[in-house]
């Protein structure tokens, strides 16, 4: 793939490619708040991908490093792992760019559990050119996120989790910006993340029903330069809350609801806001120009329902619902299980309310491995 754009422009394009192009009010100025590294916002998996992006209380595989560690403690099984693949923003006609996702846990019982992912967004080969339109070099972008998890039980119902991630991203090291000598460099930050999970089981006029609550308050961690006097970006430390409810009709048949709410903790001004972390975080539930009602519309919301037939067959849908002056997404999501001997195979699908949409046609692919399931073999 070719990208012909003069090399600022095409940083301050990979810096906010998530959400800059279609986040517009009715004056046509963009509210959306923009981060450095919004890769480690994308769904990597496709049981919530066909779930509305709705998982916090819901992933019961290895995909809960992800969307909340602190699930790791509530495992049934011993250990487990997942990769997943997302090609990404191909309705733009690109056929490079995707999301590659390895997980995986061990859990250890009253000691706890322990996870770890890797998580890799490539962009494929950028062609740079200078003003006149020069071929002045090539540059395969990349960027990658390393997570390591502990998660424990603090009682029968509630289990607390911490987690750590290294982030490396090399958007165009060794160019220059704009014909000047700043030289840029991969950007480098660390993070940390705080998770939760309240997880209960109740009968209701003979029903059985499961019910998770939880959060997770991710990427709680330094900016991210690329280069030497540039300005630090935020990354993207959001918060997640959700819910979800199972319901097993009987032995064969189950339901379950889930969903999501999602807020970036960073402030309205943008990931370039000279304020520090702890300050940005507070500052991002009050420093919207248009107040409450602005606070309020920063939160997305993801619901999803999921049908699973004798554990070896499931069937998802899902909504998600952004803020139109907050980056204006809004789609359906569908998607597909199955669970045979080892191997879960997971497929999910999106389908914008807009037309001619960036994420239109968005496909996700997952397999999970059930390593215990060896033993019986």
């Amino acid at each position: 793939m070719s990208k012909y754009l003069s090399l600022y422009s095409l940083l301050l394009i990979f810096v906010c490619h998530s959400y800059l192009s279609i986040a517009q009010n009715s004056a046509g100025q963009t509210k959306a708040i923009t981060t450095a590294v919004p890769f480690l916002l994308i769904t990597p998996d496709s049981q919530s991908g066909g779930l509305g992006d709705a998982g916090v209380a819901l992933t019961n595989n290895s995909n809960a490093t992800h969307w909340n560690p602190a699930a790791l403690s509530f495992m049934n099984k011993k250990f487990g792992a997942g990769i997943s693949y997302t090609p990404w923003l191909t309705q733009l006609g690109v056929k490079d760019i995707s999301l590659s996702y390895l997980s995986g846990f061990y859990n250890m019982g009253e000691d706890g559990a322990i996870g770890g992912s890797l998580r890799y967004f490539t962009l494929g080969e950028i062609i740079f050119t200078n003003e006149q339109g020069q071929e002045i070099g090539r540059f395969n972008a990349n960027e990658f996120a390393l997570d390591a998890c502990y998660s424990r039980k603090l009682s029968e119902n509630f289990s607390l989790a911490l987690g750590a991630r290294f982030i490396y991203s090399n958007l165009a090291a060794g160019f220059t910006v704009g014909g000047t000598n700043t030289v840029i460099r991969p950007g480098i930050a660390g993070a940390a993340d705080i998770a939760g999970l309240y997880n209960k089981d109740f009968t209701v006029s003979d029903l059985p029903l499961n019910v998770r609550a939880g959060f997770n308050i991710s990427n709680i961690g330094s900016k991210i330069k690329y280069t030497n006097s540039g300005t630090a970006d935020f990354i993207p430390t959001n918060m997640r809350i959700g819910y979800a409810v199972k319901v097993d009709a009987d032995n064969y048949n189950s339901i379950t609801f889930t969903n999501d709410f999602n807020k970036l903790l960073v402030p309205s001004a943008g990931g370039a806001s000279k304020v520090g972390l702890i300050s940005g975080m507070m500052q991002s539930f009050g420093d919207a120009k248009g107040g409450m009602s602005e606070e309020i519309s920063e939160f997305t919301a993801s619901v999803g329902m999921e049908y699973w037939y004798n554990k070896l067959f499931a069937a998802r849908a899902g909504f998600f619902y952004e803020d139109p002056a907050k980056g204006a997404r809004k789609y359906m999501t569908f998607g597909l299980g199955i669970r045979y001997n080892v191997l879960g195979f997971d497929f999910a699908y999106l389908v914008p309310f807009q037309q001619n949409h960036p994420l239109a046609n968005t496909l996700r692919f997952s397999l999970l491995f059930d390593f215990e399931a060896f033993k019986n073999q």
